[in-house]
Parts: C-alpha cells; structure tokens; sequence
C-alpha cells in the first residue's frame, strides 16, 4: 500500500556524526548546543528572527496564546487539522469559527468580522496545504479591531509572501515539525516571535519558566523543549530540503496537470510561493469522493480524507452558525500521496474512475 506521506528519513553518517557530538558533550536536552544551531540555522534558511524551538506544533500554538495573553474568544478556520482547535480549548479559549474562502479554502477575510463578539480577543488563521492565507487583509481587520494574531504555519515551511517568509506576519506564527511534515525533525516544533521581549519570555517559559541556573522560575512554564536528538534529524533534514522538495513538486505538478480539468484544485496565493506539500483535490460530491477514494484503496494507493470534519461540527465546541463552506469541503476532499512516484498510477486510476462515473 501506497500511504498518503512517506518520512524522509536523515542521512545516516551524518546523523551518526551528530549523535558522536552528543555522546562528547553529554549534553541531551535543556536547550543543549545542537538547538542552539539548530534554532540558528533555521532563522537563516528561512529568513526570520527570534526562532524558538519547541517539542511540537500543539505546544507553539499553547505557548503563543499564552505570551499574547490570549482571553475568551479567538476566531480561527474550521477547515484544518483538529490540534488547531484543540491547543485553544487546553488554555481555556472559546474557538469560535469565520468559513473559507472557496478557491483559496484558507479563512476568508471578509468572514471574520461577522464571527466576532465583545470576547474576540484574538485570530488564528491557517496557511492551509502550503497555501498563504490572504495575510494582508486578515491583518487589517485585525488592526481595525485591536486583535492579536497567530498565524498557524503548520504547512507553511518555505513559503514567502510579498518577497518575504510568511511567518514574519502576526503577533507570533508557529511551525510544526512532525515527521511526515515537508520539513521534520522528527517531533517538533517552533515559535516565530515579532516582539523581542515576547521572545526572551518565550526561551524560558519552554523550560518551565526557567530563568537561572539555580532553578528559579520568573513566569509559568512548561516542558516544551525539543531534545538533542530531534534537532539532529533537523539538522540533516534541512540539508536535503532541495530534494524533499522537488520530489513532492514533481508529484504535485503532474497531478495539477493531469487533473486540472476533472477536478477542482485549490488556487493558490498569488502573493505567495508554494511548498508543494499537500496536493488536495474537490470531487463533485461525496458519493463521487468516496467511490474515487475505494477505487485507489484497491489499486494500492492510500489518499486521506484531510481535513474532516469540518471542526464546527466536533462535539465539544459550542455550536454556532454553520461553516457551510468547510463542511461542503471536508465531505468531498481528498488528499492525494506526494512520493514514490505514486501520482503516476494515482492520477490514472482517478480519471477511469471519473470517466465511468461520469458517463
């Protein structure tokens, strides 16, 4: 079986070479050197600053709502993977959802203002698949509201918008580095702080509110560390990108053109770049998606229906107006896999599958 996403595994002399530096220096966690370069390397590939790694994506998005004092309510997208929503319950926030934008399936601007309340204390918006968020306008409404942003940059390694990375944008934005990500350290994640006394509060607060040697906390914390040994994958990673990413563009680009015509794809940021790191494909209906999603499953190829649900429907948040946008989506979307040459055969089983249903 074909899966949806295949780890790329780190070069292994020089994983061994890095696991030598930590057997010398003992050295294998509490922000040990290999962070260090790490956090510093990464600042530099991306083009950004104040870089903080922490233990995963959940854990950036819970400490980015605690360093912007985050109150009540936050406006985010229903359409994502459920940590986005989940790490705002865990800090005792209410979600409350703003639908898509129907080509670029990112949280729609003009949306936002009519999800508010007198509790809206904040936005957290979705680069969703890759694809930008229309930052700008998101941006201004925030402004016009006096509302702190996180940008949840999950999907968003690598991407530039206007001419620069997208996670200089918001209050705070955050990275995952899980291992099926484009960029992994295996387990990980990071904080991209625009205030720098945010940042300092940010480099203690993941080591428990730890500010001296002697043990003493100034603020609450957590253990939110990555270790030696993640940032040591990270670092073989990060020197591979160039191939991570042209395996998954080639894949992405085949099927863009092989399906442009039968399916909807998502449009792009046109002010942005793209990683080519999800290729999401819309069927007509539901019936149509699942009948293409058993045909591939009997050919050996696992796509995954990502996202789904729709998050306004979850039983644990409160229930308000319907996100019809993003539950029509998550009913009909489906991912398709970006490696091992997979979209050759994927893209052929999909189009006889249409053709017969079709016609």
């Amino acid at each position: 079986m074909i899966p949806i996403s295949k780890v790329w595994y780190p070069n292994k002399e020089k994983l061994h070479a890095y696991i030598d530096k930590i057997y010398e220096t003992g050295w294998v966690t509490n922000n040990g050197p290999l962070v260090q370069e790490f956090e510093k390397r990464l600042e530099a590939y991306l083009g950004v600053k104040n870089l903080v790694c922490v233990a995963n994506g959940s854990i950036a998005l819970e400490m980015a709502y605690t360093l912007l004092n985050l109150k009540g309510e936050v406006i985010t997208s229903p359409f994502t993977f459920v940590s986005t929503t989940d790490t705002l319950i865990s800090k005792c926030l209410t979600p409350v959802y703003a639908d898509i934008h129907p080509e670029y399936m990112t949280l729609d601007p003009d949306k936002i203002e009519g999800s508010m309340t007198d509790k809206t204390t904040g936005i957290v918006p979705v680069h969703v698949y890759g694809n930008a968020c229309q930052v700008d306008e998101i941006m201004e409404v925030a402004k016009k509201n006096n509302l702190k942003v996180v940008f949840d940059g999950s999907h968003a390694f690598g991407v530039n918008y206007k001419g620069q990375s997208v996670l200089n944008y918001g209050d705070i934005s955050t990275l995952s580095f899980n291992a099926v990500k484009l960029f992994h350290s295996i387990e990980g994640g990071a904080l991209i702080i625009k205030d720098d006394k945010l940042y300092e509060e940010a480099k203690s607060m993941r080591q428990y509110g730890i500010t001296t040697l002697t043990g003493e906390g100034s603020t609450p914390g957590i253990n939110g560390k990555m270790n030696e040994l993640e940032a040591a994958a990270g670092l073989c990673v990060l020197d591979e990108m160039e191939a991570v990413q042209k395996e998954r563009k080639d894949s992405y680009l085949y099927y863009a053109e092989q399906l442009k015509d039968h399916v909807q794809m998502q449009r792009l940021n046109e002010d942005a770049t793209f990683n080519y790191s999800y290729c999401p494909i819309l069927l007509r209906s539901p019936d149509e998606m699942h009948k293409v999603m058993d045909a591939l499953m009997e050919n050996g190829i696992k796509p995954r229906q990502y996202f789904a649900p729709s998050l306004d429907v979850l039983p644990y948040v409160e229930q308000r107006k319907p996100m019809t946008i993003s539950r029509d989506y998550t009913s009909r979307i489906l991912s398709l896999p970006l490696h091992s040459g997979a979209e050759v055969k994927a893209s052929e089983v999909i189009l006889e599958t249409l053709h017969k249903i079709r016609t």
